[in-house]
């Protein structure tokens, strides 16, 4: 039996991973290598990207795609069409596993953002393990492979290789090369690197993998960030210093984990934002000093388009209703008909959550103004997201502005992304920073 050939391709965001691997795949299917590949990725990035790109480029146009997207009756008709490439969904993975198991017809596959598959219990992990012997070629592309801890790598690489350089097991991974962190008798919330373990993984996996940065290899337009601070009316920081002191004092330190720690750092975030939930979901406004600022970022930018980001559902409300009564038109991106509006600078204001535009997503081309009303812990999203227009094809320079409370956690989020840092330790310490100061 043939063995299988597995790379792996960390090229930062802004590279063109698209372009590149399918011209990769185009030689490959021409030399009779491959037969069929079949494309996972992100369902926006499934739905536009690829096909896009097969579209854009003179070399590429007589690649047939068929994207295995939609109802049942639709995926199961784009299995039957005869196609170069098969592009999906990574949450249709289980389904195509099940639908086609018994004749697999796939020999080669791409996985786009290979770092959503790093969680060895994920279903979509599970399934992809079952058919990974009948691939010839395996290829992960992804931006960012480890955005939280190394601990991250295995699932991804074991898809590559099937356990010959990082073992068979997570279980053996762990004990190798990471000791327990915090841990509440059998439950361990986090795991450190042993001395020399990460440049040991890296000397293990350094044969499969390329690594590459646009800026060694493209001509980027420059970039520009700003903070914007806004001060909370003294009303509204009374109430988030009151929730604050009532959420950390509720914790001890011992038994802070990553999950309680989200949740008080979510609800601090929130009343930032300008509003908060209530125990029955209802949203309890508490400012407008955001909405204020973004309004002004808007004027400033004079009729350009501004791409904002938001962090909750209210975020997205709040600033439609705002804007709307200033005679300002914003939308959510809903389809990559909104997509192609963007492009051709048809939609002035784009609201877009970061976890639904982290990868894949082409905006270069409708503008180059992002706005982060509503900060996120995940760098991984956070890179992502500035990625859509700080990107190759970009012809102006990129303005990424961040609105921050002061005297808030935006602060201490803004800190750490800008450290390049953000992972679960530092969010554990800025919560405990918070008990001691209230408990001195």
């Amino acid at each position: 039996m043939r063995h299988p050939v597995y790379s792996w391709i960390w090229a930062w965001v802004e590279y063109g991973k698209t372009v590149s691997t399918l011209t990769a795949v185009d030689e490959l299917l021409f030399l009779g290598l491959v037969y069929k590949v079949l494309v996972i990725a992100p369902l926006r990035v499934a739905e536009d990207t690829w096909s896009t790109e097969v579209q854009k480029w003179d070399h590429l146009k007589h690649l047939k795609i068929s994207k295995i997207l939609g109802t049942k009756k639709e995926r199961e008709n784009a299995l039957m069409v005869n196609a170069d490439i098969y592009v999906t969904n990574r949450e249709n993975v289980d389904w195509l596993v099940g639908e086609c198991f018994g004749r697999w017809m796939f020999d080669m596959v791409v996985i786009d953002e290979l770092s959503s598959f790093k969680s060895s219990k994920a279903k979509r992990f599970r399934s992809l393990r079952k058919v990974r012997p009948y691939f010839k070629r395996i290829v992960g592309l992804t931006g960012t492979p480890a955005p939280n801890s190394l601990i991250d790598l295995w699932p991804q690489v074991y898809l590559l290789d099937g356990g010959k350089r990082l073992g068979k097991t997570i279980g053996s991974y762990r004990e190798q090369y990471f000791t327990p962190g915090n841990r509440n008798q059998f439950v361990v919330y986090n795991w450190n690197l042993k001395e020399g373990a990460a440049e040991a993984i890296e000397s293990r996996i350094s044969d499969i993998c390329i690594s590459m940065k646009a800026k060694d290899y493209l001509d980027l337009p420059e970039r520009i960030d700003n903070s914007i601070e806004v001060k909370l009316p003294e009303s509204a920081m009374q109430k988030y210093k009151e929730l604050e002191k009532d959420l950390v004092l509720e914790l001890g330190k011992e038994d802070i984990t990553a999950a309680n720690a989200a949740v008080l750092t979510n609800k601090l975030l929130q009343m930032s934002n300008g509003a908060i939930y209530s125990e029955n979901k209802a949203v309890i406004e508490i400012h407008e000093e955001k909405l204020k600022a973004l309004l002004e970022i808007i004027e400033a930018a004079n009729g350009k388009p501004v791409l904002v980001f938001y962090t909750f559902k209210h975020d997205f409300d709040r600033i439609v209703k705002f804007l709307g009564s200033k005679k300002l038109k914003a939308v959510g991106l809903k389809d990559s008909a909104d997509i192609k509006k963007w492009n051709e600078g048809k939609i002035p204001i784009l609201l877009i959550h970061p976890a639904s535009a982290g990868h894949g997503l082409n905006l270069q081309y409708g503008g180059n103004i992002i706005t982060w009303f509503g900060l996120t812990w995940s760098l991984e999203l956070y890179q992502q997201a500035n990625a859509r227009l700080h990107r190759q094809g970009q012809k102006e320079t990129v303005v990424i502005n961040h609105i921050i409370a002061k005297n808030t956690v935006d602060e201490d989020v803004m800190k750490s992304l800008g450290s390049k840092e953000v992972n679960q330790n530092i969010l554990l310490e800025a919560v405990k920073a918070r008990i001691e100061k209230y408990k001195s």
